[in-house]
């Protein structure tokens, strides 16, 4: 394959585990990987597994924030500190993207340099200092800082010009269709590793440069006629950094309407580094069924797939001539066998073949106010999400694994909605849909609650070894005293949560005009993709899924 192509093919890995859109450059020959924050350069010439961990390690200090521009300044002075830098926060990096990288990727990040580290501040702190510390390995690279600077700066000036929006990570329904079912090649055998989501070479060259110089107009105005519901969002791509408004009156806000009953949770008060215990009260509210409700979806069919081999459960094959682990009695019985001068049976492995499916799903909606903004391709965000939702809920039940869809929105911590759409043991029929199609945009968004729930659901409800919420929103964590840094931060500790208790979180967001960067404070080293249409979830859910399901497995064996 021509290097050409191979790079852009592992541009798409790239890309994915930074987070954005990221682009494999060839670097002169012999020369140690290394990243502008827009690129990363590796020497073409390298062997394929050396290449692939250069962009995990490169693409990963782009997700932890590890080049931020203070502290990339700060690194200029000091080639040795660099270094140093390098040695510390790439294994911090590591271990921060561990949720999205393969396992033989993760296990990369040496654990007892990383866990002196809980930041980029603090690695630059420790690299400054005169503790010993060991050399970075050679597939860590090296750090320019000066050719950091200078990218980070042309990333700015293209953002100030309004000349990038966000970038899709997928483009074209028609090429995605060629793809096989989302791993990464590594040029071995390593069944941990990604093959390729985009299949052979040929349009991905193509492909790679119509998507880089893709954008993304902002809505010119509010939600279609109609969406009364209070919106909270700016036109901006960059709407993080600006004042949050809304059209709700208080009276829609405090939550007086809300009705007794439902269930309580924490709320992470981000600003006292402490939880508010009981502090929201979500419900579920039954669903309204409109009478002209459609029943119609988009074609499922290609979200089958990418999604045939997740959450796959082991079967155990004993006494097999070859395997993957030792089979105990077999090897005693071998060894009686050869201790009484009889001709032993060498069938002496367990084999372990993924043969049933073993894994519940709860898909999270956001209907809030927001998501009935203008998107792409002339609908709005709720369309595109709503259309996603209905495609990955049929294809995942059609697969044989159990499956849930919530809706939710909130008015004040006191009535925060949870709509079931599709309850974890109802049949999936026209009502399921009709009642999906019915339900439109309004209020706000808690979305540390709806997760908690939602997670809550799936542990108790599920009924299956492994569990993955799948949260569709377009990241705007707004409500009642829940704004910017305050929601994004209960979002984050609510997913962190779940993990933690063993759950795979994916978030995907569909269609809507947001950057990378106000996601990533809303879901923080959770998986998840941006995607301008449906239809280009293909490309993506086959990693993303099966990362995310991988790193609950590992959470629940070593708790």
């Amino acid at each position: 394959m021509a290097d050409d192509d191979r790079l852009a093919r592992l541009a798409v890995i790239a890309s994915a585990l930074a987070g954005h859109v990221v682009v494999v450059a060839p670097a002169e020959s012999g020369a140690p990987p290394w990243t502008d924050g827009q690129s990363i350069f590796v020497d073409p010439a390298a062997a394929q597994r050396d290449i692939i961990e250069a962009i995990a390690v490169q693409a990963s200090l782009i997700a932890a924030d590890s080049l931020e521009v203070d502290i990339v300044k700060t690194l200029t002075r000091n080639r040795k500190v660099a270094a140093r830098y390098l040695a510390v926060e790439g294994n911090r990096a590591l271990l921060a993207n561990a949720d999205i990288l393969p396992g033989t990727l993760a296990s990369l990040a040496d654990t007892a340099v990383a866990g002196r580290s809980h930041s980029a501040a603090q690695s630059l702190a420790i690299a400054i200092g005169s503790a010993p510390i060991a050399d970075a390995p050679a597939h860590f690279g090296v750090l320019r800082p000066k050719q950091l600077l200078a990218g980070i700066g042309r990333a700015a000036n293209a953002v100030d010009r309004n000349t990038i929006g966000h970038v899709p990570r997928s483009q074209g329904k028609r090429e995605l269709e060629d793809l096989d079912d989302g791993e990464l090649p590594t040029g071995d055998d390593d069944p941990d590793m990604f093959t390729s989501p985009v299949g052979g070479g040929g349009f991905i060259g193509k492909w790679l440069k119509k998507l880089l110089s893709s954008t993304r107009a902002g809505s010119s105005g509010g939600g279609p006629p109609g969406a009364d519901s209070p919106t909270h969002r700016t036109n901006s791509a960059n709407r993080g950094a600006k004042a949050v408004s809304s059209s709700a009156s208080a009276a829609t806000e405090d939550g007086a309407d809300a009705k007794s009953g439902g269930v309580t949770y924490p709320e992470w008060d981000v600003d006292q580094k402490k939880y508010r215990p009981d502090w929201c009260t979500v419900r579920e509210v039954e669903p309204r069924i409109e009478p002209t409700a459609s029943a119609a979806i988009d074609d499922a069919i290609a979200f089958r797939r990418p999604l045939a081999r997740l959450g796959m459960g082991l079967h155990r094959r004993h006494r097999q001539a070859q395997g993957d682990d030792i089979d105990i009695d077999a090897a005693v019985a071998l060894r009686v066998e050869v201790m009484a001068g009889s001709v032993p049976d060498e069938a002496v492995y367990l084999d372990s073949l993924r043969r049933r499916r073993d894994l519940s799903v709860l898909v999270l909606l956001d209907v809030s106010g927001s998501s009935a903004e203008a998107g792409t391709l002339g609908k709005t965000v709720h369309e595109q999400q709503r259309a996603a939702a209905a495609n990955l809920v049929v294809a995942l039940h059609d697969l044989g694994d159990r499956v849930a869809l919530y809706g939710f929105n909130s008015q004040g911590r006191a009535a925060v909605n949870l709509i079931p759409i599709k309850r974890m043991d109802e049949r999936l029929d026209s009502r399921v849909l009709r009642r999906l199609n019915s339900v439109q945009p309004a209020a706000y968004s808690r979305l540390g609650a709806a997760i908690r729930h939602g997670s809550r659901v799936l542990e108790g409800r599920g009924g299956t070894s492994r569990r993955l919420l799948v949260v569709l929103s377009d990241g705007l964590a707004y409500d009642h005293g829940y704004e910017r840094g305050y929601g994004a931060a209960d979002a984050r500790r609510a997913l962190t949560e779940a993990r933690r208790r063993g759950t795979g979180c994916v978030c995907l967001t569909v269609g809507a005009n947001v950057d990378a960067t106000s996601l990533r404070s809303v879901f923080g080293s959770t998986a998840h993709a941006m995607v301008g249409r449906p239809e280009q979830l293909t490309g993506v859910i086959g990693p993303l899924f099966r990362s995310a399901v991988r790193a609950a497995e590992f959470r629940r064996r070593v708790s």
